[in-house]
């Protein structure tokens, strides 16, 4: 497959994301892991071909210069996270069709895929940057979690989601899907709204899922400290001082 690099679309630290025509290409980093790659590409097949969600279809997994690229196909629109940006006016709006959207992958369920109380358990016993008695207190905590069988995106922001011209939303980015628990997935986006400093609009968001979705906004909060270890575990420096402050196994009030 002949692919054009020339318009280079994101950036990011481990990839970088190109345009050819009606394909995406995101071509990573030399040493990044060759079992990523083909778990991304293994999932993101699992996702289109198991469920009826709108997701962008793989259309191959290569190499280009020694670098690993899955090349998809490009869904033209705006992310949800640019119309929040250029219409402020119409935040609510929107945060109630992001939650539409959520609650329709919640949905559905794509057995094959990993469980994300596997997922975080292995993050945390792994994790060097957190105290052997949070540690612990966390791990007992996610043991007691109910085990679930929804399907969980693992990075739910409005910028994985596409809006077409025909008003038809898309998801992309499937790297880090599992089967679980709906709060963990909807505690992961409440932290990632208040890691980009959009603290207010986390809290909105959250109040809103647990109106809407009936789950109760306390159980919701107990995973917020596992997510935030998970989190921490990759030891991304910039995040870590944030993340320690939710990192707390004392009960929310």
């Amino acid at each position: 497959m002949e692919l054009n690099l020339n318009n280079p679309i994101a950036e990011r630290k481990t990839k970088t994301v190109y345009r050819d025509e009606n394909k995406t290409i995101k071509l990573f980093v030399e040493d990044y892991s060759k079992a990523a790659i083909l778990n991304e590409a293994l999932n993101q097949a699992r996702v289109e071909e198991g469920t009826n969600l709108k997701v962008p279809k793989l259309l191959a997994v290569t190499m280009v210069n020694n670098r690993w690229a899955l090349v998809s196909e490009h869904i033209e629109g705006k992310t949800l996270e640019s119309l929040m940006k250029e219409h402020p006016e119409r935040e609510e709006e929107y945060l109630n069709r992001f939650i539409d959207i959520q609650l329709n992958v919640l949905d559905h369920n794509v057995p094959m895929l990993s469980q994300i109380k596997e997922k975080y358990k292995r993050r945390i016993n792994g994790a060097d940057n957190i105290e052997y008695n949070t540690k612990y207190e966390l791990l007992q905590r996610l043991d007691g979690m109910k085990t679930h069988t929804k399907l969980c995106h693992g990075d739910f922001n409005p910028s994985n989601i596409v809006i077409t011209e025909n008003d038809e939303a898309y998801i992309i980015d499937w790297a880090h899907v599992t089967q679980g628990n709906a709060s963990a997935d909807i505690a992961n986006t409440y932290l990632l709204f208040a890691l980009d400093g959009k603290q207010e609009l986390a809290d909105k968001y959250l109040d809103l899922f647990a109106e809407r979705s009936g789950i109760e906004k306390s159980y919701i909060q107990r995973w917020i400290p596992i997510v935030a270890a998970a989190e921490k575990s990759k030891g991304k420096l910039e995040e870590q001082d944030f993340l320690d402050k939710w990192i707390d196994v004392v009960d929310f009030e």
